[in-house]
């Protein structure tokens, strides 16, 4: 039996559009946090939007747009599979890559300018091609919390670890977080969490969740971080750019003359699969927290909105 295609009504719109699907932040191939971004798609609602991010089912979906600010490079809207967030480290990175990838955008004097849900911020571009980093400013951060006994949830979620020299402390800078020094590396490479009691101090503080690091036996400079965003749904992520910048933004303020102070390295998401390398740079009060990404799909986008 011939199977006729159903004729697409004269209400719907055919949105043949490019789309890129990126590796953000990786160390080795395959080792950062995924990214999705649809460039073009200028006529999609915010219910279009959300609809694609959810079938994407990505941490993260960015739909690169023309800027309504005349100071901006480009516009971004970025979506999780349940809503729309005003930013995000990650897609900040992976979108100001695909732009320029796409060429809608090319720095001037070092700097992108990305407009966003929280404001226009800036983007510094260093090298070229394969070898280019791009490090975010990151939202001014301030400490809301701090100390083990602050929240009577908290105690539950760090269960299983030893506080390192930092008491937690709960931080904004863009995203909320719950940040936690952990005794020592191996502690918290081998750390099984509490997931639910990540999740329940998440929705009690309305925060994103837990973000844990320690201090590496590696080097003085490399920092290890575990991030687990559970307000947001997410069990543990591979690489984080606005918490690490929140962590960034503590660890200035505490130990402003420590090893840390001026910056470091992070590795993040081995525990996971991963192997996710970020960079922190810390100048004065200001936090840049950057890395490498990568185009792993760059192909068409075949998909269709109500109109």
């Amino acid at each position: 039996m011939m199977c006729l295609a159903r004729p697409r009504r004269l209400t719907e719109i055919i949105a043949l559009l490019r789309y890129l699907h990126l590796d953000v932040f990786a160390a080795t191939l395959g080792g950062g946090n995924h990214l999705g971004v649809v460039v073009g798609a200028n006529d999609w609602n915010t219910d279009d939007m959300q609809r694609f991010a959810r079938w994407t089912a990505l941490v993260e979906t960015t739909f690169l747009l023309a800027p309504t600010d005349p100071k901006a490079s480009y516009r971004v809207r970025i979506f999780t599979p349940q809503k729309e967030i005003p930013f995000a480290g990650h897609p900040s990175i992976g979108s100001a890559h695909a732009a320029m990838v796409c060429n809608l955008a090319q720095p001037h004097e070092g700097l992108l300018w990305q407009e966003c849900g929280a404001g226009v911020l800036p983007i510094r571009v260093e090298g070229d091609e394969a070898d280019r980093d791009l490090f975010l400013r990151s939202p001014p951060s301030r400490v809301l919390q701090r100390g083990r006994d602050t929240h009577p949830l908290l105690a539950a979620a760090l269960e299983g670890i030893s506080c390192g020299r930092l008491p937690p402390a709960l931080v904004d800078g863009g995203r909320r977080w719950w940040l936690a020094e952990v005794a020592d590396e191996a502690s918290l490479r081998a750390w099984q969490p509490d997931h639910a009691a990540i999740g329940a101090l998440a929705r009690a503080s309305d925060s994103m969740g837990l973000c844990a690091f320690a201090r590496s036996v590696e080097a003085d400079d490399l920092l290890v971080v575990r991030a687990f965003p559970a307000g947001v749904g997410i069990v543990e992520d591979p690489a984080s750019g606005a918490a690490n910048g929140s962590i960034a933004a503590y660890i200035a303020q505490v130990e402003p003359h420590g090893s840390l102070a001026r910056g470091y390295r992070v590795s993040q998401g081995r525990e996971i699969g991963h192997d996710a390398r970020l960079v922190a740079r810390i100048e004065g009060d200001v936090i840049w927290i950057g890395g490498r990404s990568r185009v792993v799909i760059d192909g068409t986008l075949d998909w269709t909105t109500d109109g």
